[in-house]
């Protein structure tokens, strides 16, 4: 069964006119004696046989009809339901034969106008536009006539209600053709909005399949910074921690080794268990990304002062501590930051400098926080390549650059060869 306006209006283009001939035949030959004589009827049947064979060879020929909306109907044979075509010359030639058939007819009995009728839906599925209002006038004539009586007209008064009657048919049809064109020339908009649409939606489509590819790559790229981030984190945190303890421990058992008696050996033995304690603790918290154990029960200001003691204990370098300007809360993030640059900067000059003196100096500056840490030891050329420095390749000053990058502070270094060194951590006071 139809089940769309367009399968329904397929149908009745098909078996409408077979329908309305059919509806006339029936009414024609109930009023058969009124309007025509025996050789009038015989005529009669004969052009209603020629009538169904016309239609009978027209979907023979398995034409396509093109519905108001520019979309040909479906052939009898199963062809294609919808196919853009224009009206050819063979359909030119069925409405005429047609509708000439509905005019003798009518002509003959006034009721097989009904066939007639048909030429009101179909007229543009049929003709070419510019024919299509001649064939709505002729039909209009064929009705008129029928209705003010029959054709030909036979007196003045059924001249005058054949006028009216054709100007009223004539008007109703052109009027209905007119919002049929519009309707169709809607639908066809509508048809094209749909096309737009579903190619809009096929271009989304491929946008999101290319946005999901770009985001699975994007993820992946961030799954591998995220990997190389925590490689150099904890990079760092082992130079900063392990590295510098077994660095000291060394230097601890040096020491010993060469300790005047067995007192001090014993001190210097004991300093080294205390480093290699400390050491493996810093390196557990290191790998579940804990802050520095100095800073688990004082704020910064008072494990420097400890870092910088216990620093001037191990290495015999007078060493002062300072703090300047108003303390203020800190992120535990820019603390930890500040004592590994300054645990990386005393080593440093514990192992290359050769200093006798130090001095560590904290300032809060207002929305920033400074640490200065300076050595009277050899210096060193800050253009000459990492090896020829003495400084372990550079990786200690580059991670000291790195940790303040990450929070968007500086660390600048003033040296040079015999003046000593002076390294400088500035970050802001609100960051993380």
């Amino acid at each position: 069964m139809p089940t769309t306006v367009e399968e329904r209006w397929r149908q009745f283009f098909r078996w409408g006119p077979y329908g309305l001939l059919g509806i006339a035949t029936l009414i024609g030959s109930a009023s058969a004696t009124l309007f025509m004589d025996r050789t009038e009827m015989v005529t009669a049947a004969a052009l209603v046989v020629a009538a169904i064979l016309l239609q009978v060879v027209w979907h023979r020929r398995g034409r396509r009809v093109v519905a108001a909306d520019g979309w040909a109907c479906e052939t009898p044979e199963g062809g294609p339901a919808l196919v853009p075509e224009a009206p050819g010359l063979a359909s030119l030639v069925y409405f005429v034969l047609r509708t000439g058939l509905a005019f003798v007819l009518t002509w003959l009995n006034p009721f097989f106008a009904i066939y007639a009728c048909a030429g009101y839906f179909d007229v543009f599925h049929l003709l070419p536009r510019r024919l299509a209002p001649t064939g709505l006038l002729v039909v209009a004539v064929i009705m008129a006539g029928s209705q003010s009586g029959g054709l030909p007209p036979t007196s003045v008064v059924q001249w005058f209600a054949f006028g009216g009657l054709f100007a009223l048919n004539a008007g109703l049809a052109v009027s209905f053709s007119h919002l049929s064109v519009k309707e169709a020339e809607k639908a066809a908009e509508r048809a094209a909005t749909i096309a737009e649409l579903g190619r809009a939606n096929s271009r989304l489509e491929q946008a999101l399949a290319e946005n999901s590819a770009l985001q699975a790559q994007l993820l992946l790229q961030a799954r591998e910074a995220g990997v190389a981030d925590e490689r150099r984190r904890l990079a760092a945190e082992i130079h900063d921690t392990i590295a510098q303890g077994l660095t000291g421990i060394v230097t601890q058992l040096q020491a010993a080794s060469a300790a005047p008696d067995q007192e001090h050996a014993e001190a210097h033995l004991r300093r080294a268990a205390d480093l290699a304690r400390h050491s493996l603790g810093e390196a557990r918290r290191s790998v579940r990304n804990l802050g520095p154990v100095a800073l688990e029960h004082d704020d910064l200001p008072d494990a420097l002062r400890k870092t910088v003691a216990e620093w001037a204990e191990r290495t015999g370098v007078d060493t002062r501590f300072t703090v300047t300007g108003t303390e203020a809360p800190l992120h535990d993030e820019v603390a930890a930051t500040l004592l590994r640059i300054a645990q990386e900067a005393l080593s440093n000059a514990a192992r290359h400098s050769g200093a006798g003196r130090a001095g560590v100096t904290l300032s809060y500056m207002g929305d920033e926080i400074t640490l200065d840490v300076r050595d009277d030891g050899h210096g060193f050329d800050p253009l000459a390549r990492p090896e020829r420095r003495g400084d372990g390749g550079g990786f200690g000053l580059d991670g000291m650059r790195a940790r303040a990058e990450r929070l968007a502070g500086t660390v600048t270094v003033e040296t040079a060869p015999g003046e000593g060194t002076a390294i400088s951590a500035r970050v802001p006071l609100g960051a993380p």
